[in-house]
């Protein structure tokens, strides 16, 4: 089966469109694990599977994702994998029992990072000069507005009780995707790497690259704060003395909203203070975010969660920014190993973030996440260190 190319403007707002849709698959569910928890009677730790199984499958398929889209074309690939998409949340719809929905959810990882890491190759290849801050910043935005939506819409639509149309409705969103992505235009500064001896030479140069292996670590320790934190905090407001329902725990992760404002607000600020100082500045914001959840009062504790999440998506639009400039060929499995690393911090966030929560409440999940947090701004210094290095070199 080949798809035509479909020329079309192309500008930031398409690759924000796209990152919202595919973000939507990843975290649906969250607002409706208290749902699935009592449904199927499972823990905190048990439930957080129902994402952790879908991030888990990305961070393995990531490398993959990156070499297929270097060799067969980040188009190509990224209209398969919204085509595939739909076959897995049709059996997520269909799911009986926890197991067959977990099943669903790993299939959807699979096919997530094929758009994913496609995409921000296609973004550095295709966007005029100077722009690719603005187009990366757009497309996290996207991925913010998304990761908001899917958890807001499942949650409504499950008000209910029943989580089974969260994925019905995730059917119309990937078949949205399908549609945008055969308006982009040809890709013209993709040239296939179909040599396997010259992916083999590419990968091992970027597992030599310091540089970007530490932004890997940072990606881990970026999505691991986040899915921490969202993973658990519907267990708190659901219990007294908030007694918050599905419906009314999907409208909390609106503070998504704020990283929608911040993230592309951030690129020059970004910009100006370079990676290394900007990923110490949004671990702090993170890190006050944190404290403020602290406190009992809901308005304060939603604060709280805006400010961690503002935090988290400035240093993943810095991140994942760098991560491109850090190679010069092999954009894509650059891309898939960072894809890897950063859902693998949230497949362990999954199971960590429930089991301190089941331990030790939400107090015991603010400071795991700020150990993180510190975690970040340390290896930062590193990134930084390494930067110098290689204007160093430049210049001798």
């Amino acid at each position: 089966m080949t798809f035509s190319p479909a020329p079309a403007r192309f500008g930031p707002l398409t690759g924000f469109t796209i990152g919202l849709l595919l973000l939507m698959n990843i975290y649906a569910p969250q607002a409706l694990l208290p749902l699935l928890a009592r449904e199927f009677g499972l823990s905190t730790a048990q439930v957080g599977a129902a994402i952790g199984s879908t991030t888990l499958a990305i961070a393995l398929a990531s490398p993959v994702a990156g070499l297929l889209a270097d060799a067969l074309g980040r188009r190509r690939v990224m209209l398969w994998a919204f085509a595939l998409l739909l076959l897995p949340c049709l059996g997520a719809a269909f799911a009986g029992n926890f197991t067959a929905l977990n099943v669903a959810r790993f299939a959807q990882g699979l096919l997530i990072p094929l758009v994913s890491v496609a995409l921000t190759a296609y973004l550095a290849e295709e966007t005029p000069p100077g722009t690719l801050g603005r187009y990366m910043s757009a497309y996290i935005s996207g991925t913010v507005l998304g990761g908001f939506l899917g958890r807001f819409v499942s949650g409504l639509v499950a008000h209910g009780g029943n989580w089974h149309a969260a994925f019905w409705f995730l059917m119309v969103t990937n078949a949205l995707g399908l549609a945008l992505v055969w308006r982009l235009p040809p890709s013209s500064g993709f040239r296939p790497a179909v040599d396997m001896r010259q992916a083999a030479r590419t990968l091992r140069d970027h597992l030599k690259n310091p540089r970007l292996l530490t932004l890997n670590v940072v990606g881990f320790l970026i999505l691991f704060v986040l899915v921490a934190v969202f993973n658990t905090i519907p267990f708190r407001l659901s219990a007294p003395p908030y007694h918050l329902g599905s419906g009314a725990l999907g409208g909390i992760f609106a503070v998504y909203l704020l990283g929608v404002v911040v993230t592309p607000a951030s690129a020059p600020f970004v910009a100006r203070l370079g990676t290394p100082r900007a990923l110490v500045a949004a671990a702090g914001l993170s890190l006050l975010g944190l404290a403020l959840t602290l406190f009992a009062p809901l308005a304060i504790v939603i604060a709280g969660l805006a400010l961690a999440s503002s935090g988290v998506f400035i240093a993943q639009a810095a991140a994942q920014s760098a991560v491109q400039f850090s190679v010069s060929e092999g954009r894509s499995l650059a891309g898939g190993l960072y894809n890897a690393t950063y859902y693998a911090g949230a497949a362990v966030a999954s199971v960590a973030a429930g089991a301190a929560y089941d331990a030790g409440g939400w107090r015991a999940v603010a400071a795991l996440c700020a150990l993180a947090l510190l975690g970040v701004a340390g290896l930062s210094a590193v990134v930084g260190r390494r930067l110098r290095q290689q204007e160093t070199a430049k210049v001798g």
